[in-house]
């Protein structure tokens, strides 16, 4: 049966102490919810989000993905959340009730639950802790069967030493939503409206319920306050660092890696400790990065090697390519092979030709560099006029002299040897040296300056 998605989301979320939604607080670089909505995708198409508190701020979130927005201006539990999409879903197929600020959940929990549903038959995801406490018990009959969710305000002593409870989450059949969503009523000590309820009316109206439990209890997991955040993300690091280790990467320290996106590593790859990986990362065959480097949207080919402290953006790195320590590399930069960018060097959108150099304290952009060229230290490309950017050219086999300055658009062609101090604003012709500096002067009988009394 076809699945629809309703993300729960309204919460304020008090006890983060916060301005921002709980939905919206980044967990690896993504907002609690959007981890939600994107294992959503993974089989479904269909997907409501319910909003509420700082329903602004959650829409521009999600505003240019295909989720629709419902609003739930009171927070009367969550049959009443719920409640707010039921107009916009069908009345057949399969309903799977999520919550934003639980966002580990994997997809493939999600098969499982979904599976389980018929149009007679709804499912719950349970876990069995050794705390139970504040989660609602799962009440069963002497067959073992499923009968009702008490919540723990509404439960007896015996009930509070039940440890199976529910997650909250939970997949019914669409029809089910649609008539019996609005006969719930808020006759408990909240005085709100429980989906759990509909658990009870099922068993009454003699509809299976299943149970399947999640191969990890932290699937399960909300975050209420910045402590139980800290935690989630420190096991969701260690899961995404274990997956490297597996694929191949030798790790210097698991607990010292952060990854707020995509990696994928070739084997024999080594990554120190304190390395950022954000967006989408691609590393080669033996492959080093350092410690305390940022990688953003970045492929790194073979063999290549980024030195400690290093901050890489939108970039890509050819085979055996050495970059750092203490670069920058923004983004729009494409290094071929052997290529060397080494300590406080700047680039962005430059091309680098393969065993070309650029060793120290220079900031080339908006440049392209051929074959096996050397730019000396203190070199600075001037792409900028104050309104447009502008390209410099630079041959193969080019030397350029320390304390250099390209004033673009300009060219320096093959085999060319730009003198050390050089201002360039002319074309560099082929196997010359050119020089662009002011003449030497040294004045005589030149007294140094001395303070007044």
């Amino acid at each position: 049966m076809d699945v629809s998605v309703v993300v729960l989301a309204a919460g304020k979320g008090s006890r983060m102490k916060s301005s921002m939604p709980k939905v919206l607080h980044p967990l690896a670089g993504k907002p609690l919810a959007q981890h939600v909505v994107d294992t959503a995708r993974q089989f479904a198409t269909d997907i409501s989000l319910v909003i509420g508190h700082g329903a602004e701020q959650v829409r521009a979130q999600f505003k240019d993905q295909p989720v629709r927005m419902v609003l739930q201006e009171e927070q009367l539990g969550t049959g009443h959340a719920v409640a707010q999409a039921l107009s916009e879903l069908p009345t057949a197929g399969v309903v799977l009730v999520l919550y934003g600020d639980v966002p580990l959940i994997r997809a493939e929990t999600l098969a499982r639950l979904t599976a389980q549903v018929s149009d007679r038959s709804m499912s719950l995801l349970t876990v069995n802790l050794d705390d139970p406490s504040g989660y609602g018990r799962i009440l069963r009959n002497g067959d073992g069967l499923v009968q009702a969710i008490v919540e723990e305000k509404d439960t007896n002593e015996a009930q509070k030493a039940i440890r199976e409870v529910n997650s909250g989450i939970l997949a019914v059949p669409a029809w089910m939503l649609h008539d019996w969503l609005p006969r719930l009523g808020n006759d408990n000590s909240q005085g709100e409206y429980y989906l759990t309820d509909l658990i009870a009316m099922a068993v009454a109206e003699g509809i299976m319920v299943e149970t399947t439990q999640p191969a990890m209890l932290e699937e399960t997991l909300g975050v209420n306050n910045r402590i139980q955040l800290a935690q989630l993300e420190r096991y969701y690091q260690r899961m995404q660092a274990e997956h490297l280790m597996l694929s191949g990467a030798t790790l210097r320290d698991p607990d010292r890696v952060d990854i707020r996106g995509e990696v994928t590593v070739g084997s024999d790859c080594e990554i120190d400790i304190n390395v950022v990986f954000e967006g989408w990362v691609e590393l080669g065959r033996n492959v080093s990065i350092g410690p305390n480097v940022v990688l953003r949207n970045v492929r790194i080919g073979e063999g290549a090697r980024v030195e400690s402290h290093t901050v890489i953006e939108d970039s890509e790195l050819g085979a055996g390519v050495i970059v750092g320590p203490f670069a920058r590399l923004r983004p729009g930069n494409h290094l071929s092979e052997r290529a060397k960018i080494g300590n406080f060097v700047e680039l962005k959108k430059a091309r680098i030709g393969p065993g070309s150099k650029i060793n120290h304290l220079s900031y080339i952009g908006d440049a392209e560099l051929g074959e096996a060229s050397n730019v000396g230290a203190g070199t600075i490309v001037c792409n900028y006029d104050g309104v447009n950017k502008h390209l410099t050219q630079i041959g193969s086999g080019v030397f350029i002299g320390s304390n250099s300055t390209l004033v673009a658009p300009v060219t320096i062609e093959d085999g060319a040897f730009i003198g050390a101090g050089t201002v360039l604003t002319k074309t560099a012709p082929a196997e010359k040296l050119t020089l662009g500096r002011s003449r030497q002067v040294t004045i005589e009988n030149w007294k140094r300056p001395e303070k007044a009394d």
